[in-house]
């Protein structure tokens, strides 16, 4: 026999979980003592703001490619951790946010901090539900985590209400362990027509984003650009997509964008953009493409079909994995330009920043900074 909050915590530790953050409470506290009796193969991370726990799971998915998990409490603790929610959404971060959730026997009593999760949430992330029965926490704990982690990454929301957490069964069993999802596959056809469009094109850039590129894929991703002296910059808040060490990188698409990159998506004749979320800050709030149909020659790899033609029509539409696109990849024979080189040393003159008129000198900062911190720092 074991307890709604028992069957949601081994089912966690069994689909590969080790950790979590959140703030306590009283709606949730079957989970708490089952998280207890893990003696520490699950650490619960105790946070003192819903709103730092929520950005915390949102960090752990994007740094670890796996979902993020933050247990909150109902009402003021589901909306104090919906700014990190958000983020995950708009980052595509996988992420589950638990929340505690009154009794399934007082609904629509405005019960003590009631909330209706699945209106509060449906507009900002992946997927939000409610389990209503003890037996089913195993489903909908897997299928969480399933569609955190599928696509285009991002955050669940589930509700836990009190009495599913407290009830206890005999005929649930925790899932034993997690099936690996394969990624989609570039299809060869469109593979061979987007590296002709790259071999013939002058000014081409690729771009690169969003989550779940393995270490080994991103520096497959890094060779080809290197080998075929392509310019490659990132998407808003992805720097570390790509080796900011690599010849070919060029900087970073975000706020503040600086006028070398904005030249570089805009001059460019084609550009490869693999897993990435066309969202305001890379695009300078959409003024660098034309909407819907771009000047330039577009080449959009996403493993979500979702995002493919979303807000630019692509040349050619790829629907495949960061990793299974990579792994795919293969340099094309393309000499160094102008174009390539100069991208690179713009950037690089771009990072000596002159001394600035303030009492603390934040470029100085930051480039003491770069000289000695080690390569691995965040």
């Amino acid at each position: 026999m074991k307890t709604g909050g028992e069957l949601l915590v081994e089912t966690l530790v069994n689909l590969g979980a080790s950790k979590s953050f959140g703030v306590p409470g009283e709606s949730y506290l079957p989970v708490l003592d089952a998280l207890y009796d893990t003696q520490g193969a699950f650490d619960f991370v105790l946070c003192r703001n819903e709103g730092g726990a929520a950005f915390m799971a949102s960090a752990y998915g994007k740094l670890t490619r796996s979902p993020g998990i933050c247990f909150v409490t109902r009402g003021p603790g589901a909306t104090n951790a919906s700014i990190g929610v958000h983020t995950a959404m708009q980052d595509s971060s996988p992420m589950i946010l638990f929340v505690g959730q009154i009794g399934t026997d007082v609904r629509e009593r405005e019960a003590f901090q009631e909330v209706d999760y699945r209106a509060v949430f449906g507009s900002m992330v992946k997927g939000a539900t409610e389990i209503e029965h003890t037996e089913r926490v195993p489903e909908m704990v897997a299928r969480a985590w399933k569609v955190a982690m599928s696509g285009r990454p991002g955050p669940v929301v589930v509700a836990l209400p009190e009495n599913t957490l407290g009830g206890v069964t005999g005929t649930a069993h925790p899932v034993k362990h997690a099936r690996a999802l394969i990624e989609p596959a570039p299809d060869a056809s469109a593979l061979a027509e987007a590296r002709s469009l790259l071999a013939q094109a002058q000014r081409p850039l690729m771009i690169v984003g969003g989550s779940m590129i393995s270490e080994q894929s991103q520096r497959r991703l890094e060779r080809f650009a290197e080998n075929s002296n392509i310019p490659a910059i990132t998407a808003f808040r992805y720097q570390d997509c790509f080796d900011n060490n690599s010849s070919a990188f060029c900087g970073e698409a975000g706020v503040g964008m600086p006028a070398h990159v904005q030249r570089l998506i805009r001059e460019a004749d084609t550009i490869l953009a693999v897993n990435v979320r066309f969202g305001e800050m890379t695009t300078n709030a959409y003024t660098l493409m034309d909407v819907p149909v771009p000047r330039q020659q577009l080449i959009h790899v996403h493993g979500a079909d979702s995002e493919l033609g979303k807000i630019y029509v692509p040349t050619i539409g790829i629907q495949a994995g960061p990793n299974a696109f990579a792994q795919a990849l293969e340099p094309i024979d393309r000499p160094a330009t102008d174009w390539s080189q100069g991208a690179r040393a713009t950037y690089e003159a771009f990072l000596d920043v002159q001394a600035q008129p303030s009492p603390v000198d934040m470029a100085s900062v930051i480039k003491y900074l770069r000289t000695v911190l080690p390569d691995d720092v965040i």
